[in-house]
């Protein structure tokens, strides 16, 4: 009888041992990553003055890649990746500005890398739920109008880059000792600067706060 919980003990310890994650180890993640921004309007401003106009940016869902150093059981350094996110930003003109409520303005692609420092809480389980902090930079291109808003003569939409903080929470289940699942939820803070022009004078201009939940799931691979 002592032999036999001796073994179960032995065995469950081994286990245990063998989903824990260890000091060196590397986490490469792949999956869908959804990019939701903040559901508030960002006003317009034409020759310094508000002009009732705002404008709206879209979700997108696009490949989601994570790298993770882990430095010991409990710490780990996150890199998030992903393809090209793209957004298309809706102009709101209740008003009649320019006629143009509810239209497609513009498409804006973005990538926004963060690096974030990751604390595992040990449960002694498969299950290892994580609080992370980081920073993240965001490059937007392929700033476009649509056909309709160039008619009405604006063009040279710019967005400038945004430098930000994030806040997540996630949790991987290990399936063994190398494969596992993940979800996770961040908050990151992306806000930057629009001009563009109207009739050929540079006179437009909106701080775009996309600040988005970011939602993820994932397959990730431990060398």
């Amino acid at each position: 009888m002592k032999k036999s919980i001796l073994t179960i003990a032995l065995l469950s310890s081994l286990s245990t041992a063998a989903f824990a994650n260890q000091a060196g180890d590397f986490l490469i993640r792949g999956g869908a990553t959804s990019v939701n921004p903040d559901s508030n309007k960002s006003a317009i401003f034409l020759a310094g003055d508000n002009s009732t106009m705002s404008l709206s940016v879209s979700d997108n869902t696009q490949l989601g890649l994570n790298f993770v150093y882990f430095y010991d059981s409990n710490w780990a350094v996150e890199l998030l990746a992903a393809t090209p996110f793209t957004h298309d930003v809706t102009i709101h003109d209740p008003n009649a500005v320019l006629g143009v409520d509810g239209v497609k303005l513009a498409e804006v692609t973005q990538l926004p890398p963060t690096l974030s420092a990751l604390y595992y809480v040990d449960t002694g389980t498969a299950f290892k739920p994580y609080v992370g902090l980081g920073v993240n930079y965001t490059h937007f291109f392929k700033e476009e109008f649509e056909a309709a808003p160039k008619d009405l003569g604006l063009n040279n939409l710019q967005l400038d880059g945004s430098f930000g903080f994030s806040a997540q929470i996630g949790a991987d289940y290990k399936i063994d000792k190398n494969w596992s699942v993940n979800a996770s939820v961040r908050y990151i803070s992306i806000s930057s600067d629009a001009t563009f022009d109207v009739a050929g004078d540079n006179i437009g201009k909106a701080t775009v706060d996309v600040n988005p939940m970011v939602y993820s799931v994932m397959i990730g691979y431990t060398f």
